[in-house]
């Protein structure tokens, strides 16, 4: 069974960079480094947000449908608790590490806070490749991953979601089994489940409606002109369509978009309704008649008003940063421009939507999520979709102006605002005992 990405992640997603200079939790805390010089952090407590509060590892037996047992491994981790619970999604993929997890559940911390959410960050994770197995032991596992990280989990401790490799379905099994174990339904246990079960209106277009609304700020404070705005989208999964669709109601003209297997290029602008009934019979976007084929690297450099990297991390590296040709970058993906890449885009003026605010329309719907099982009182899509327009272009906003009172790039100012306020937190709540 193919599994649907549940935090809305595409085909394209499932391959995942392998970082060989430092490793993904070392380039986390690298950029926290970066921040926390900006705030002048005391050494103290840049020590204690440099690290994870805890790392839950865990290998558990699965019963095979062929009558085998296998072990497989997991992991929780979470990074800081001082602003709230934790959140972070569940992800699936083979070749997934504690490593990643950690530096996930960092991001996360920040990602909240950015957003002015009262959550701290975590991640989870299990080492398997969803499609290869059944639905039957995809539950299985599910419930029994579940079941070993109880200890960690819960409305007012961690929320998990979905993410690369998991799905609504996946986040229902995971809160039936918190359920059972508890005698009753605990419907805010996790967030991205079917509306049936107490998820969110909203919830499945969130991250590409949030890199929509701040892609469209970002254009008003650039005071851009293009007629229409042209718009390049790498990594074509729900996050990506969701995105083009929205952008293409916004009146701009999507002219490329890209999966794993390569792109479509039509500078006239592609046929969506068109792309979208080819993809769902070819299992892709290549092929398209209605465009040329290019590559996903070829994508990047097309002379475009907007490119959203909404694929994998690292596509964007000091290798091709000067090649690029959008004026404004929307980040859709974790880390999508190689930290090495960040000055030299600066330096050439084009305008950066961090990762940490560009996809934070899915834990901000989230939050919406929880909100609403906690008080058993659910609002209709057109509510969430303006609470959402609200928090996300009011966090861009603060962003933009200590980007431009402290003469920062944008990525560094939301990192500093995350941090201080996880900063503040900490410090104020002071060390037990």
């Amino acid at each position: 069974m193919r599994v649907a990405d549940g935090d809305v992640r595409s085909s394209i997603e499932i391959r995942m960079a392998v970082e060989t200079r430092v490793s993904a939790f070392q380039t986390a805390q690298r950029r926290f480094d970066a921040a926390a010089d900006v705030i002048g952090l005391s050494d103290d407590t840049r020590r204690g947000l440099r690290e994870v509060k805890r790392e839950l590892t865990v290998h558990f037996p699965v019963h095979m449908d062929d009558g085998s047992v296998h072990v497989f491994t997991g992991w929780r981790v979470q990074h800081n608790i001082s602003r709230g619970p934790a959140k972070g999604g569940i992800r699936y993929h083979p070749d997934i590490t504690l490593d990643l997890v950690k530096a996930l559940a960092m991001l996360m911390t920040w990602k909240c806070s950015v957003v002015g959410l009262p959550y701290g960050g975590s991640k989870g994770a299990v080492a398997v490749d969803p499609a290869k197995l059944s639905l039957s032991e995809l539950e299985h596992l599910t419930r029994r991953y579940a079941t070993e990280i109880a200890i960690l989990i819960g409305p007012e401790k961690d929320i998990p979601a979905p993410d690369m490799g998991t799905n609504p379905q996946v986040m229902a099994w995971i809160m039936d089994t918190i359920s059972m174990h508890s005698g009753h339904s605990v419907p805010a246990a996790v967030t991205g489940k079917p509306v049936d079960i107490g998820g969110s209106e909203g919830r499945i277009d969130a991250p590409g409606r949030g890199a929509t609304y701040l892609t469209l700020e970002a254009l008003k404070y650039l005071h851009i002109e293009d007629d229409p705005p042209t718009v390049a989208i790498q990594g074509y999964g729900q996050v990506g369509r969701s995105a083009a669709r929205l952008l293409t109601e916004a009146g701009l003209k999507i002219v490329a978009v890209s999966d794993s297997k390569g792109g479509v290029y039509n500078p006239s602008g592609l046929d969506l309704a068109a792309l979208d009934e080819h993809r769902q019979v070819r299992g892709g976007v290549t092929g398209f008649k209605k465009a040329e084929a290019i590559t996903n690297a070829e994508l990047l450099e097309l002379p475009v008003t907007v490119l959203v990297p909404a694929a994998v991390q690292d596509v964007i590296t000091a290798d091709n940063a000067t090649r690029i040709r959008a004026r404004l970058i929307t980040e859709g993906a974790n880390a999508a421009v190689a930290p090495e890449a960040d000055p030299i885009l600066h330096d050439r003026g084009i305008f950066l939507i961090p990762d940490i605010i560009a996809n934070a329309g899915g834990v901000i719907v989230s939050y919406f999520e929880w909100v609403q099982d906690l008080q058993a009182f659910f609002w209709e899509e057109e509510e969430i979709n303006t609470k959402l327009h609200h928090v996300i272009t009011r966090a861009f906003y603060d962003i933009l102006h200590t980007s431009v009172n402290k003469r920062i790039d944008m990525r560094l100012a939301a990192y500093a605002i995350a941090v201080q306020r996880v900063a503040n937190a900490t410090m104020v709540r002071g060390i037990y005992p």
